[in-house]
């Protein structure tokens, strides 16, 4: 892999992994495009590491309020994060059992085609929500029912913000707080993929071509991911989460028609 490959996935997973268009698809697609058969699994870990920091960095003082309410055991603090521990067990659930399965859908480009119209037709849903009172914070069956749509975004060309954010819309869940929730869940979520991937690492390693494609996929995959993560906010307060629904009903035609008639 060569340093600009590296960059290339780095800006298309640090965009793509907030943006309600699927950062999985993405990845496929995006490697199929430039010739990359296997990427390696230390930049793929990197990736993941770059954009849970990218969380991090935009909710710090989210994090932190949280992490200092459980120690203090204040009771909307645990609530909370009892909340994101409910929303985590159905992707690491799906994720464990069925790992194998999973895998094997990377491989088809038909699939993350579908998948690609699947999120169009969920974000295109959400333009019939209404301007209702909403709440700053899920019950514990929002948080599951979320938490499995989630789940659903382990197959490449479903979002994971996609679903996760829409189904929090569609339960009464104020905007900018169904992101909050969303990305939050997203730290168990992308760093549990970081670990199962980690005992790979060393073989990742041996086969990447230098620190270059690393860096170059690291930096990227940062700043673009924090960048997509303020978008997807400022976009939601304007009520206009929907309109990323056309870009993934083109992608997912184009995808298809790759696949089918290449």
């Amino acid at each position: 892999m060569t340093w600009w490959q590296g960059a290339v996935l780095g800006v298309v997973q640090g965009l793509t992994e907030f943006l309600p268009v699927s950062s999985s698809g993405h990845l496929v697609v995006a490697q199929a495009v430039i010739g990359l058969s296997a990427p390696g699994v230390l930049i793929e870990v990197a990736l993941h590491v770059a954009t849970l920091l990218a969380v991090v960095i935009v909710y710090w003082q989210r994090i932190g309020q949280l992490i200092a309410g459980a120690f203090r055991a204040d009771r909307p603090a645990l609530t909370y994060v009892g909340l994101l521990v409910l929303g985590s067990v159905p992707a690491a659930v799906v994720g464990v059992l069925f790992a194998d399965w999973f895998e094997r859908a990377f491989d088809s480009l038909l699939v993350v085609g579908v998948n690609f119209l699947f999120t169009a037709a969920i974000l295109w849903s959400t333009r019939w929500l209404r301007a209702a009172a909403r709440t700053p914070v899920p019950t514990p069956s929002a948080a599951v029912a979320i938490g499995c749509a989630q789940a659903l975004a382990i197959l490449p060309g479903v979002s994971r913000s996609g679903t996760s954010i829409s189904a929090g819309l569609w339960l009464g869940i104020e905007p900018a707080r169904a992101a909050e929730y969303s990305f939050l869940l997203a730290i168990p979520a992308i760093a549990g993929a970081a670990l199962l991937q980690a005992p790979d690492v060393a073989e990742g390693a041996a086969a990447a071509l230098g620190m270059g494609p690393l860096l170059a996929g690291f930096a990227t995959a940062l700043v673009s991911g924090v960048f997509a993560i303020r978008l997807l906010v400022a976009l939601l307060r304007r009520g206009a989460f929907h309109r990323f629904a056309p870009y993934c009903l083109v992608l997912g035609t184009l995808t298809l028609s790759w696949a089918l008639f290449r």
